[in-house]
């Protein structure tokens, strides 16, 4: 719909990596719809495109983690959202560690937060997971810049189309 491109085209938000676990593989991709979505409780969603390989180990997870990335780290981004996981083992050029759930977790990101997947529903071409927060990073001092959709603009997707 032309109108809605309109007013999307406006906005300027945040990017998330967000990582999966399950089955003994790893998933993650760069990410730009995802919000908080309830305050008592907290609660985050984000939204998976169900053509990106993360979609498919996420859907049998139990936690996602969430990522925000520092401005000054757009490599990172570019591998999460530039590289398809069918082809390239991204966690193998990142530092990570196993959180909840067995969900990886970078270690370089700016914060990130590991959630449990409270729920799950259709919305089109994207899946959201509804996640209740269970592990944070530790607070960061500031309002550090953070990667923007307007940052990765230019980013080819990896994953098939």
């Amino acid at each position: 719909m032309a109108g809605l491109d309109a007013f999307s085209d406006l906005l300027d938000h945040p990017m998330y990596v967000v990582t999966a676990a399950a089955g003994g593989e790893r998933a993650g991709c760069l990410v730009g719809f995802a919000s908080q979505c309830s305050i008592h409780p907290p609660r985050f969603a984000v939204w998976l495109s169900t053509a990106n390989r993360t979609y498919r180990v996420a859907r049998h997870s139990t936690h996602l983690a969430v990522h925000l990335l520092h401005r000054e780290q757009g490599e990172l981004a570019r591998l999460f959202g530039g590289e398809t996981g069918d082809e390239t083992d991204k966690f193998a050029h990142v530092a990570w560690q196993p959180r909840h759930g067995a969900v990886p977790v970078l270690t370089g990101a700016c914060a990130w937060f590991v959630g449990r997947v409270h729920g799950r529903t259709g919305g089109g071409d994207h899946v959201g997971f509804l996640l209740d927060p269970v592990e944070t990073s530790p607070p960061v001092p500031g309002r550090p810049p953070l990667i923007m959709l307007s940052d990765v603009a230019d980013l080819t997707p990896g994953h098939p189309a």
